[in-house]
């Protein structure tokens, strides 16, 4: 253990200020409600930074008291510092930061300023601990409390129902997961007797590779990936996400663009050596985010709402990340975790600026020629559209590429998943540019309710512009740490994290020579399709308006069933929903609780009132009665004691 490193504090910080204004922020000023919250957070981003910085060759491991120890079990709070945990921290803290000066123009004036930012700052505590934690069962106690923090931030609005059901479905969803993950950590002890990351991988490298049959490893692998499936809302537990966006923006920046829903990633790639011994898991986990990312980004192109195509596309780029880690391309997909955290933070923070410039308007529809009043928005969210939409030199094309390219050329890729990515590329750019033409382009549509003529928009205040501002430069450059050889860089991330991916298993390596045509070849492919897809954006929504409604005529009953979603949540709601609040009202209330429990007291409280009435008849108040009593109850007694004398 090396305390220099202060790991401990950085999580710690957060958890200080969520405390202070949660205890002492009711009678704070929003000043100072702010101050206490973007200082825990700037100085837990300075520790990390730090630590990253004295961050050598070897692992980082500070142990702290034993949490839980019995029967030979042993658990501690024990931080561990490696390049994985080292890029998560920064992420969380840096652009966390961020949407947190964001969040502090966003809420001005909200009654719940304080509770706002003490949930905030708790949810980024629960989410250091995840990511720094040295075992499962520490990192599940993260795992959960995000969890809890995410019900708390999209039921912010909690007098909204809307906003309460949102918080729940999200709560109950991510239950389902959760019970997976917690079932794959007691085979995990079952199996290997630990749950610490350097013991269960160490002995896992030993283990034999699973290629027949399903064994431990497989069913653990499996189990892991259910937990992901709900945290990183892929198929079939995504359906939370979308509602989640009835929360604040800057919730929906942080919890489901940067940090909560990549969760299930890191799990993923930090298990990489349980699933390089789990072929047929490592399979199911690629084609489940081949499945995802496809499936999410035809949603996406129908929607209406800004923030909703914004989920569905955080759906489908989670699913790309998981797809990365099913090929076996684990630094592949962290990369695209952190320049997704740039450029969809960006989306969510400039689609909160348009929402604050329209006075609340969210229906795409009703937008249009925003470009003359929201100039610093509108080149934000540009830059932000051409990241996603995998342009060069933005940061989204060098992951979006490394991906694709693994996915073509791993051992455990192949043709398959990279046609599906090439496919989801094309729709990416095509939802992504229909969103931003429809907001900023074109002539100004009506956005009168009920003869109400709104106010003209304006451009958000400088505490909002500038984090935009800030990510914008993140959404250009921050993907050339990555750069690979083919175009003349030397992948500084990619050997960075290395260490925690290849010493458990060195095929994970897998350095296939492909010749260079190959690569660059794939890369025009995916290329071209981005680039047509927003040049098909640009017929739709610019050049000829008119398109889109007469496709959607023409193609009425595709339309219907992809603007409705595939109809999953009504099918959830028949197949999982009513039988479960049917089952629980009918046969758990009016037959165990009103029939079977209330039936029983009340039976005995009729008996008991009758007794009572029956001893109440004896109470008459007349004294001759009373003696006719006491002499009637005195001969009885005499006959008792003979008969049993006798």
């Amino acid at each position: 253990m090396d305390s220099n490193y202060y790991l401990w504090l950085i999580p710690t910080l957060p958890l200080i200020g969520a405390a202070w204004n949660g205890l002492a922020g009711r009678n704070a000023s929003e000043r100072r409600v702010a101050a206490v919250a973007l200082g825990s957070m700037a100085l837990s981003l300075l520790l990390a930074a730090r630590a990253v910085w004295m961050l050598g060759t070897q692992p980082v491991l500070e142990t702290h008291p034993t949490w839980i120890a019995a029967a030979g079990f042993r658990v501690g709070f024990d931080l561990q510092l490696d390049p994985l945990s080292a890029v998560m921290i920064l992420v969380v803290t840096g652009v966390g930061l961020l949407i947190h000066v964001y969040a502090v123009g966003y809420m001005a004036g909200d009654p719940g300023f304080y509770r706002f930012f003490a949930f905030l700052n708790l949810f980024v505590f629960f989410m250091l601990l995840l990511v720094l934690a040295g075992n499962y069962l520490l990192l599940f106690a993260g795992w959960e409390g995000v969890g809890l923090c995410s019900y708390l931030l999209i039921g912010y609005y909690f007098r909204k129902p809307e906003a309460a059901a949102a918080g729940k479905k999200a709560f109950l969803v991510n239950r389902v997961g959760d019970f997976g993950f917690l079932i794959a950590l007691l085979l995990m002890y079952q199996m290997f007797h630990s749950l610490h990351f350097t013991e269960v991988f160490s002995r896992a490298a030993q283990w034999p590779v699973e290629s027949g049959e399903m064994g431990g490893l497989t069913w653990i692998c499996l189990l892991l990936l259910v937990g992901a499936t709900g945290k990183s809302a892929q198929v079939p537990l995504y359906v939370w996400l979308p509602d989640a966006m009835a929360g604040p923006t800057p919730v929906s920046a942080l919890i489901h663009a940067a940090t909560m829903v990549t969760a299930g990633v890191y799990v993923i790639a930090r298990s990489s050596v349980l699933y390089l011994h789990a072929p047929q898991a490592l399979l199911v986990v690629a084609v489940v985010g081949a499945l995802t990312a496809l499936y999410a980004a035809t949603i996406a192109v129908a929607q209406t709402d800004i923030k909703r195509v914004l989920a569905y596309s955080t759906i489908s780029q989670i699913g790309y990340m998981v797809m990365a880690c099913g090929v076996a391309a684990f630094a592949a997909g962290v990369f695209h975790l952190m320049t997704h955290a740039f450029f969809k933070a960006l989306l969510f923070l400039g689609a909160g600026s348009v929402i604050h410039g329209l006075h609340g308007e969210q229906d795409l529809r009703r937008m249009g020629g925003l470009k003359q009043h929201l100039p610093r928005t509108y080149w934000t969210m540009l830059i932000a559209c051409l990241a996603i939409a995998a342009i060069p030199p933005f940061a989204g094309f060098w992951s979006k590429d490394a991906i694709l390219w693994e996915a073509f050329s791993s051992p455990h890729g192949g043709p398959a998943f990279w046609m599906v990515g090439i496919l989801t590329a094309g729709l990416t750019s095509f939802y992504m540019f229909r969103l931003f033409f429809l907001a900023f382009h074109g002539a100004p549509r009506d956005r009168s309710r009920d003869g109400h003529v709104p106010a003209v928009p304006h451009e958000s205040p400088a505490m909002m512009t500038w984090p935009l501002l800030l990510l914008a430069l993140l959404s250009l450059a921050g993907g050339w740490i990555g750069i690979p050889a083919l175009w003349g860089g030397e992948d500084r991330l990619g050997r960075f994290l290395a260490p925690v991916f290849q010493p458990g298993f060195p095929e994970a390596a897998h350095a296939t020579e492909h010749a260079a045509a190959a690569e660059w070849f794939a890369t025009g492919v995916s290329l071209a399709v981005s680039v047509a897809g927003i040049a098909l954006a640009w017929l739709f929504y610019v050049r000829r308006p008119e398109l889109p409604a007469r496709c959607a005529a023409q193609f009425r009953g595709l339309y219907g069933l992809v603007a409705n979603k595939y109809y999953v949540d009504e099918l959830y709601n028949f197949l999982f929903v009513r039988p479960l609040v049917l089952g629980a009202s009918e046969v758990l209330w009016k037959g165990v609780d009103v029939a079977a429990i209330d039936g029983a007291v009340n039976a005995v409280a009729r008996r008991t009132r009758r007794l009572g009435d029956a001893a109440r008849r004896m109470q008459s108040g007349n004294l001759r009665s009373y003696a006719g009593w006491v002499a009637l109850g005195s001969v009885a007694l005499i006959v008792f004691m003979v008969l049993v004398a006798s």
